[in-house]
């Protein structure tokens, strides 16, 4: 992954999340924190294809209450769907920058349209497996990886997406510390790869990480989504859903230089920056080093 063309994309969506505002600036904090520059200095060719269309509150309809603004997530996502594919078909790497976590089913539904459904490494503090029947909030930030994986009745999708777009089986949650009762149900079901905090507290990481990178492997592609709130509050303070307990700011580069070091990944996600809850950018410019751990910047 190190060695290929990142095509940047930014996708300010903030319909999918709570009611506190602020994680569609994450694309541009997360530019403004330097990543360009960076990706410049460790040796990655990149470019920056700007931003997707996302409507704000005050212009898109709420409508269902158990999936909240679901047609404009939609549209962002179809959007992104659409860029992502192409950028994939032209065989170089999505760098997507959120915006709430509901823009990774544009992502991973792009990547299936490119290649076939494929993997993902979920690093979470949540499950994000809420559908609109068992959702407790109506947020559909809390839903994308469920969609991904075909679940949702129907509503989590447009006509002429590919779903599944991910495979039970190659799918990975790391550092997973707040399920809700139907996300436990679905992974129950599923048989899916779950890695919580407790996990890595009794396992460590390194042994966590192997675990799940060798359960997300095979053809199609390999996406990674990077949730700044699986990092404990306290070095990722700007974050959309914070949860106290996460991985410590040297275990969350460990884990994405682990990533780069099975040099397997096709796509890669970055989502839930909050810079009204940041304190001077610190989470936007944590977000900048773990994209780079994750292309392959070494210490020596």
């Amino acid at each position: 992954m190190q060695r290929a063309h990142v095509s940047i994309l930014g996708a300010p969506l903030d319909l999918g999340g709570a009611a506190r505002r602020g994680v569609d600036m994450g694309p541009s904090a997360i530019r403004y924190a330097g990543l360009a520059e960076r990706l410049t200095r460790i040796g990655v060719d990149h470019d920056d294809l700007g931003n997707v269309s996302a409507a704000g509150r005050e212009q898109a309809t709420e409508g269902d209450p158990h999936a909240r603004y679901l047609d404009a997530i939609l549209d962002t996502c179809d959007e992104l769907a659409t860029r992502v594919e192409q950028v994939a078909r032209e065989e170089r790497v999505p760098l997507v920058l959120g915006g709430d976590h509901s823009i990774a089913l544009g992502t991973m539904v792009g990547m299936a349209h490119a290649r076939g459904p494929g993997g993902v490494l979920w690093l979470d503090a949540h499950g994000d497996l809420n559908t609109p029947e068992t959702t407790p909030s109506g947020n559909v930030h809390g839903m994308p990886l469920a969609a991904a994986l075909g679940r949702g009745s129907g509503l989590l999708s447009r006509p002429a997406w590919q779903l599944p777009a991910v495979e039970r089986g190659r799918v990975a949650l790391v550092g997973v510390r707040s399920l809700d009762r139907g996300e436990r149900e679905l992974i129950a079901e599923l048989g899916l790869s779950v890695f919580t905090m407790s996990d890595i507290d009794r396992r460590g990481l390194d042994a966590v990480l192997a675990e799940a990178i060798a359960v997300v492997q095979g053809d199609g592609f390999v996406h990674v989504s990077l949730d700044l709130d699986v990092i404990d509050p306290q070095s990722a303070p700007g974050v959309g859903t914070p949860v106290p307990g996460g991985l410590s700011y040297r275990e969350a580069h460990l884990a994405l230089e682990l990533v780069a070091e099975s040099a397997s990944v096709s796509s890669l996600d970055v989502v839930e920056v909050n810079p009204i809850l940041d304190v001077g950018n610190t989470t936007g410019r944590l977000a900048v080093d773990l994209v780079a751990s994750a292309l392959g910047e070494k210490i020596l």
